[in-house]
């Protein structure tokens, strides 16, 4: 069966996390993981971080604004998720493609 609807767009990442997993130190066992999509963790970067707009941040990623403001507002829910509940957090996976190009990194 195919899938319906519009196919989802490649985001444009721009930075690759040099680290992929956050884990919480003194909690006993195995801790809840939550999981952030690298577009997640770009948005985060983008809009948090270096304090860009959601205009310019959407631009930089190939994206609409208002897709923007969904991932980002997805990527801070499961952060604060992470941060509540002391989970470890995961980034990978999502539809996104590196490229170099018109770098914004620090």
């Amino acid at each position: 069966m195919q899938k319906r609807g519009r196919p989802i767009k490649y985001r444009i990442i721009k930075y690759d996390p040099k680290i992929g997993y956050f884990s919480p130190r003194g909690r006993p066992g195995r801790p809840e993981e939550v999981v952030l999509t690298m577009d997640s963790f770009e948005a985060i970067r983008l809009a948090d971080y270096m304090g860009i707009s959601q205009k310019e941040a959407a631009k930089s990623m190939h994206i609409s604004q208002q897709t923007f403001s969904r991932i980002l507002q997805k990527a801070r829910k499961e952060l604060a998720k992470g941060l509540v509940l002391g989970a470890s957090i995961k980034i990978q996976g999502g539809h996104y493609v590196i490229s170099r190009e018109e770098s914004l990194l620090p």
